[in-house]
């Protein structure tokens, strides 16, 4: 290891010893649920339009069918989105999104944007990164929809060097508890070389009530930047080390969402795609050889210049599980001169949803 990384690797130690979960025990643990009166997600989603009627609307994407791929089942299929929602205190105080009016930052509105994605799509599951209102937004409001959450915030969160924040981000897991019955829950802390690092995972072991199949759905959000390829590989093979146990070596079918802040040429990408877990990236099935990913998750205007990057992936078993239909991407045209965020949408990533269905009836 050269000394640059070296001296990377020791100064993240050093961040981690005094851990921000330790000044801020209230984030690690979700409050008791609150006996709230359910709401229903039309309501909701008019109340969404009417703070954003000032606004433009929302852009229209279309599901691509792939059903060729997909068995027939008396099952519906299982919707699931992955979305890294941008976390408020680091798009207000840190990102520095030059070509983005700090009006369409404003969380009052940015969060009924969000909020009217989440509703348009009504997915099963819902994986996020980069949350920071988990328990004043997203907990409260979802648990009234009919779903149960996990938070896992960062051990260090940035968000906590940013004035009047609302506390660390982190990863967000989300189920329908209609649908799926929680068989086991765990939060992972990555390691890298042996370093706990300052990245997370959550990965839930889900069981459909429908049909009584079971299948493990994880989230994670790898170190971001350029130069931190070795680290986020080191990451990876951790999480799919956790994974190998967790799915008793890929017995039980796996979904993985994330922003992986990784391009398909880097290392720990192939370490997915090689995997001895049988993953295919769900978002390859859009392309016309079915073998490429999309052009770009994220797009955005920093001080720093433009990035436009493949960062965003929905892995799954590809020999327990068929992809039925997916979302496609906001396209150039959508986006606009000023890239994202932006008044139309929420987030630098756009989201990602499949639904998927099991290849064989128990």
């Amino acid at each position: 290891m050269g000394n640059g990384t070296s001296r990377l690797y020791s100064a993240l130690a050093k961040t981690l010893n005094s851990s921000a979960a330790s000044q801020h025990p209230e984030y690690l643990v979700a409050p008791d649920p609150e006996h709230l009166e359910p709401i229903d997600p039309k309501e909701l989603l008019e109340e969404c339009r009417a703070v954003l009627h000032t606004r433009p609307p929302r852009f229209q994407r279309d599901f691509v069918d792939l059903r060729a791929d997909c068995p027939s089942s008396h099952h519906p299929p299982i919707r699931v989105m992955q979305w890294n929602i941008l976390a408020q205190a680091l798009g207000e105080g840190k990102d520095n999104f030059v070509q983005c009016p700090i009006e369409a930052l404003k969380w009052e509105e940015r969060k009924c944007l969000i909020l009217e994605e989440i509703l348009a799509y009504q997915p099963d599951i819902l994986c996020l990164q980069e949350v920071d209102h988990y328990f004043d937004t997203f907990h409260p409001l979802l648990s009234r929809l009919g779903y149960q959450g996990t938070f896992f915030p960062k051990p260090w969160s940035p968000c906590l060097d940013v004035e009047h924040n609302n506390g660390p981000d982190g990863c967000a897991l989300f189920f329908l508890q209609n649908r799926f019955k929680l068989v086991n829950s765990a939060n992972i802390r990555l390691t890298a070389m042996t370093l706990k690092t300052n990245q997370v995972a959550i990965a839930q072991t889900l069981e459909c009530k429908e049909s009584s199949r079971q299948f493990c759905i994880a989230v994670t959000h790898l170190k971001a930047r350029t130069g931190w390829e070795r680290f986020r590989s080191a990451q990876g093979c951790d999480l799919l080390q956790n994974l190998q146990n967790i799915t008793q070596g890929a017995k039980i079918p796996l979904i993985v969402c994330g922003d992986f802040n990784a391009e398909p040429t880097e290392e720990v990408y192939k370490h997915f795609a090689s995997s001895s877990l049988n993953l295919n990236s769900a978002y390859k099935l859009l392309s016309a050889d079915g073998q490429s990913e999309p052009p770009y998750t994220t797009w955005k205007i920093r001080t720093s210049g433009e990035c436009r990057h493949t960062l965003d992936y929905i892995w799954y078993s590809k020999h327990a599980l068929s992809v039925c239909s997916a979302l496609d991407l906001l396209t150039e045209e959508q986006i606009g001169p000023n890239r994202l965020p932006s008044f139309n949408y929420p987030s630098d990533h756009l989201s990602l949803v499949c639904d998927f269905s099991f290849n064989e009836e128990p």
